[in-house]
């Protein structure tokens, strides 16, 4: 187990494992006590057929096969039930490492125990503010360490921009220019390659469409997510309410269905704060 899940479960033990005096057994409830008595931030933006999406995606489909009332659903009445038909990576996602590299991790094959998860805000908003194209720094990474410490093994990681303001509005989210080039920020290598291979954080996540810059992904280009996925490490797509979560303390909770040799689908994703 890694030193930082070690730490939190050492910690919630001390605090909520006990034995009482008849010699009940050991429970966990005391945990969930303390963390109802916390603010829970959803970052998950609710999706339909009109959302944002990926070039080539046909728009999500919602068929009502039952419905409460007769001659409404097309199979039949006495309950609300829906038919939904959309791509898997739709609305706020996961992408699991066989997304792009054959042979990694599949949907089904990523455990539990990578869906609770310390939760790292790296800010960046106001340079996305002044630069839209604008790529994270290690400079960016090291002010965050100057703050709080390393960025801790096993961690989430989310890049905070901003982006995730301009949802639903399709034409500012991708923000095209006359040339049809999109211009949104993105990952940078240096601070990928940093957080997994010297950090060992468990995934990461963003607010933007990709983990390659706008500019990139217009040209077809995503070699930033390729190397993420490569790393056999997931990712979450199209965060919301970045700005409502501090940068050092919370906790990630990301849990999605389990479809076998999933390629990726909409996930529910939000954080616990301290």
């Amino acid at each position: 187990m890694k030193k930082m899940h070690l730490a939190i479960a050492a910690a919630l033990l001390l605090f909520a494992v006990k034995l009482s005096a008849d010699g009940s057994p050991p429970s966990l409830w005391h945990i969930v006590d303390v963390l109802q008595s916390k603010t829970f931030i959803d970052l998950t933006h609710a999706f339909d057929s009109s959302i944002p999406h990926g070039p080539g995606f046909e728009a999500a489909i919602r068929e009502t096969l039952f419905h409460y009332d007769e001659g409404v659903g097309t199979v039949g009445s006495g309950a609300l039930l829906h038919r939904y038909t959309h791509v898997g990576q739709w609305g706020t996602h996961v992408d699991p490492p066989a997304h792009f590299i054959r042979g990694l991790r599949l949907l089904d094959e990523i455990p539990v125990t990578e869906m609770l998860l310390p939760l790292v805000v790296l800010d960046v908003h106001e340079q996305v503010a002044v630069n839209p194209d604008y790529m994270i720094r290690m400079e960016d990474v090291r002010r965050w360490e100057s703050r709080y410490g390393l960025v801790p093994e096993g961690a989430f990681v989310a890049m905070r921009t901003d982006w995730s303001k301009r949802w639903p509005d399709t034409a500012r989210y991708f923000n095209k220019d006359a040339e049809g080039v999109a211009h949104y920020p993105g990952w940078s290598r240096e601070v990928l390659e940093y957080l997994y291979e010297e950090r060992g954080i468990t995934a990461s996540g963003h607010e933007t469409p990709d983990t390659d810059r706008g500019i990139a992904a217009s040209g077809g280009e995503y070699v930033l997510q390729r190397y993420l996925l490569s790393q056999d490490r997931y990712q979450i797509e199209m965060l919301s309410n970045l700005d409502r979560v501090p940068e050092y303390g919370a906790i990630l909770i990301a849990a999605w269905p389990k479809p076998k040799g999933g390629s990726g689908f909409p996930v529910r994703a939000f954080a616990i704060l301290p």
